[in-house]
């Protein structure tokens, strides 16, 4: 059959691929295209470009063009791409819910790349630490509806180990998931509105906010609309998946419960800005770049001041210059930090205004009032929100675990004297919010009911570990075992009147943000008489906020059986010398430690 213009399907096909491929070149040299106006979106959103490694007629259709001509870049410009590059080339990892289907029919866990891309559903193969899944959520901004976390406590009955952990992205794990249930348990999390996708892998992880959003009479501007906004924004395009490596983004209300924004790569902090150079006074959010501590450094302030309303298309606009310039040949220099270092800040913000199709509005810093109403405490224990008569309740988790008993516990508890909703947060713990002042020690006298605590004075309260070695082939010791332990000892020989966190992790991933902690442990391996042990090396003074600092480190390699005794004496230290209130943070940073492992 011939078509109306003189040409066949199958010649249309052909001289469309031609065209198709052709605009990819000149694209890529920066040529003008010569089908459509020129923009990356006048070529195909979905073409079929590049080579397999070991096919070249494998069909790429699904790759967007944005990432299809990042991989051409690269490899245009002589480097390889990555092994995870390539898979996503080769598989779209969007579309693989058959395949998981099949797998847990069989009962059998991803090989190869599979691993890397079963990710994309929030599914970790965490061999060979243990022969099972683990499974990452989406709640933006950490909220949870009592039904939900309810639902959870049957899903880790039915599909997993029967508990679930909190993590420092204000997001839940479950873990020891069995092959066959892989499928269940994503049903099972879809039934109660939950969702998985792009939770792993080179993803936008969990959006967090300020998690008394709407709750605090402190803060400048509620954040968790816009963290949704942007949870829902993400989902919905698909060129906003498979990212060179994966991307957090943050927005705080600066309000009284810090969400660590400056620690993500995309931080919007709420400041006050007096009228002046084009902009009208107000609250706006301030962007900052960069932010990834495990690698030492907090977010670049960059002036650039933006609307609430625009803070979602200028957080796209960035992700679309780092999908389009971020490093696909070296895993470990794919974050954006590493773009930013190689570009600069003005550079990759030109990029940025290219991409959105206006100038950014950047402004003095004098115009810019931040202020800083955290209190370290806000977290644990009780506290009024601003509607009248309500309070929210902090509630502390050894170790980040919830068992299924206290899901459920808490669900009831959240139902009964609260609004049905818990609040996670970025130190591993949750809020009961919306608790009316006559029923507040009944929730606490129910929280201490079921092995939990409100107790703003433990050593408990500051407490921050990633899943360690028990669970995590990167860490290189028992982290959460070793932090109980920890949090214990000291419990026993201290009373704090100043709140100091102590962070445990893992490996050089960093999950439990070592290096933000007052004290930050980071495991190592030991050799002691011939043998290798568990142990730390230790960092004091870390601290985030307008004064953020990278810890230092203060000892290297310290034996487990060791790590109470010393840490302990660093607390102790601190007690002794310090003048007045100062917090652990000030005397850290102010204080000379070179005389202090001879005191050990």
């Amino acid at each position: 059959m011939v078509a109306t213009n003189g040409f066949s399907k199958e010649q249309q096909a052909y001289l469309q691929g031609l065209m198709l491929g052709t605009d990819v070149a000149r694209k890529i040299n920066k040529l003008p295209v010569l089908s459509g106006s020129g923009s990356s979106n006048s070529i195909s959103n979905s073409i079929q470009i590049g080579a397999s490694s070991t096919n070249s007629q494998v069909p790429n259709g699904h790759l967007t063009t944005l990432h299809a001509l990042a991989q051409q870049r690269c490899e245009s410009s002589g480097k390889k791409l990555v092994t995870e590059e390539i898979a996503k080339r080769d598989k779209d990892a969007l579309e693989m819910w058959d395949d998981i289907r099949a797998r847990a029919a069989r009962g059998e866990f991803p090989k190869g790349t599979d691993v890397f891309l079963t990710k994309y559903h929030g599914l970790f193969f965490v061999a060979p630490t243990q022969n099972s899944f683990m499974c990452r959520m989406r709640l933006p901004g950490g909220v949870l509806r009592s039904d939900q976390l309810a639902g959870l406590a049957q899903l880790a009955d039915d599909c997993a180990a029967g508990h679930v952990d909190i993590t420092t992205r204000a997001n839940l794990q479950i873990r020891e998931i069995p092959a066959q249930h892989a499928m269940n348990l994503l049903i099972g999390l879809r039934d109660l509105g939950i969702v998985t996708l792009g939770a792993g892998a080179d993803n936008i992880r969990n959006v967090t906010c300020s998690p008394l959003s709407g709750l605090d009479a402190t803060e400048l501007i509620e954040t968790l609309p816009l963290a949704k906004e942007l949870h829902y924004h993400i989902l919905h395009r698909r060129e906003l998946f498979g990212l060179p490596r994966k991307f957090n983004i943050a927005f705080d209300g600066s309000g009284r419960i810090s969400s660590l924004a400056e620690t993500n790569d995309i931080s919007w902090n709420a400041v006050e800005v007096a009228q002046g150079e084009g902009l009208s006074a107000g609250v706006y959010f301030l962007l900052g770049l960069g932010g990834i501590t495990g690698h030492g450094d907090f977010a670049r302030s960059t002036n650039v001041l933006v609307a609430a309303s625009e803070c979602v298309a200028v957080s796209e606009a960035i992700l679309k210059v780092f999908i389009q310039h971020g490093d696909r040949s070296d895993r470990k220099k794919a974050r954006l930090k590493y773009v930013l270092d190689a570009w600069g800040l003005e550079k990759f913000l030109l990029e940025v205004e290219r991409e959105l199709g206006r100038p950014l509005p950047r402004v003095s810093s004098d115009l810019i009032c931040r202020t800083d109403q955290v209190d370290r405490w806000a977290h644990v224990g009780v506290h009024a929100q601003k509607q009248p008569q309500l309070h929210y309740v902090g509630v502390t988790v050894p170790a980040a675990r919830l068992s299924n008993a206290q899901l459920r516990s808490v669900a009831e508890i959240a139902n009964r004297y609260g609004s049905g909703q818990i609040r996670l947060t970025v130190w591993q713990n949750f809020l009961i919010p919306n608790v009316h002042e006559k029923d507040v020690d009944a929730v606490k006298a129910a929280v201490k009911a079921i092995g939990l605590s409100w107790d703003a004075s433990s050593f408990h309260a500051g407490l921050v570990a990633c899943t360690g070695n028990a669970g995590c082939k990167f860490a290189a010791s028992d982290t959460k075992r070793h932090s109980l332990l920890l949090a214990d000892y000291l419990q026993t020989r201290f009373q704090l009147n100043q709140p100091i966190n102590i962070h445990l992790t893992g490996c050089h991933h960093s999950c439990a943000q070592h290096a933000i902690g007052d004290i930050g442990l980071i495991a190592t391996k030991v050799e002691i008489e011939e043998e290798m042990v568990e142990g730390y090396h230790i960092l004091v003074g870390g601290r985030t906020g307008l004064d953020s600092q990278i810890g230092r480190l203060l000892c290297e390699s310290i034996p487990m059986e060791n790590i109470p005794a010393t840490v302990a004496a660093i607390i102790e230290h601190y007690l002794t010398l310090r003048e007045g209130s100062i917090s652990f943070a000030e005397f850290a940073a102010k204080h000379d430690w070179s005389g202090f492992n001879a005191a050990l």
